[in-house]
């Protein structure tokens, strides 16, 4: 099954209805080494903050996350309450203990039993949610930054094949030129012996064009660039993760480029050559954000 390319730039925002008030989250990602998440929310809620990370590490492989988590009450929602019956009783039993010493005491109210520091406080938000509705909450949230992240993607992989396409021609046109452009070189050696008014050995001669056209041979890094190309329309098609192993030929296409350049003797083979670092600077800033 083929995987789709991502981007690693993305957003979301999904929002869920919980017994302690609506749950929201908000994913932003940007390009980053590797994947790299960081929480904003509520103190109360950090217990989740485990569960909530893997559950983003599981989804996304690479990228800068910023996961904000918001908890917000209606209006006219009031805090549930909680009674702490534990308290209480320990309330009650000290207070026969005070019987038995001093005699007859004055029985607490319920009121004033209230009013002890503790018996009873506010819930808290975590006490109210669970992790399961958390996981689905983000789960939303990450449904939808997964896909912008592979509509994104596609747009990429588009661009790249393109670019591809591009170094492909260039390098066709620089194979093509090399008959014309060995020729070119021999035509200016017999041209300067002719100045000179030389009776050059043939069979030296014949060397010396030799050697030269070995220095001007591009044969194999036009081929390894045939390859790298091939590998690089292989890892488009397949998909997945792949960004680091698309970072990496580039870096390859790049040297191969430099290598043709430096061997040029002609105007047209170092234009041709120019142009294709130009395509693969253009790759390599794409590159840079996917997945």
């Amino acid at each position: 099954m083929t995987d789709t390319i991502n981007s690693m730039t993305g957003f979301a925002r999904a929002e869920a209805a919980t017994a302690a008030g609506t749950l929201g989250f908000e994913l932003r990602s940007v390009n980053h080494r590797y994947l790299d998440v960081q929480f904003r929310m509520p103190d109360a809620l950090r217990s989740f903050e485990p569960a909530l990370r893997r559950q983003i590490g599981a989804r996304l492989a690479r990228g800068k996350v910023d996961c904000s988590v918001s908890l917000r009450r209606a209006d006219d929602e009031a805090p549930a309450m909680v009674l702490d019956a534990a308290l209480l009783r320990r309330l009650r039993d000290t207070t026969r203990k005070a019987e038995k010493l001093f005699g007859e005491v004055d029985e607490p109210t319920a009121l004033d039993l209230l009013r002890w520091p503790g018996v009873v406080r506010e819930e808290s938000p975590d006490e109210q949610l669970d992790e399961a509705t958390l996981l689905a909450a983000l789960d939303t949230a990450l449904e939808a930054m997964a896909a912008a992240r592979a509509r994104e993607g596609a747009h990429l992989a588009t661009v790249l094949r393109e670019r591809c396409d591009d170094i492909e021609r260039l390098a066709g046109e620089i194979r093509t030129r090399r008959p014309a452009v060995v020729e070119a070189m021999e035509a200016r050696i017999r041209q300067r012996l002719d100045r000179l008014d030389v009776d050059a050995d043939p069979a030296r001669l014949e060397t010396e064009i030799v050697i030269n056209a070995q220095k001007l041979d591009v044969d194999e890094e036009l081929d390894r660039l045939d390859g790298h190309l091939a590998e690089a329309r292989r890892i488009l098609d397949t998909g997945g993760p792949s960004g680091r192993r698309l970072d990496f030929l580039v870096q390859e296409f790049n040297r191969e480029a430099n290598t043709i350049g430096s061997k040029s003797a002609d105007a047209d083979t170092t234009r041709a050559v120019v142009d294709m670092k130009v395509a693969i600077e253009q790759m390599r800033e794409q590159v840079q954000n996917i997945e």
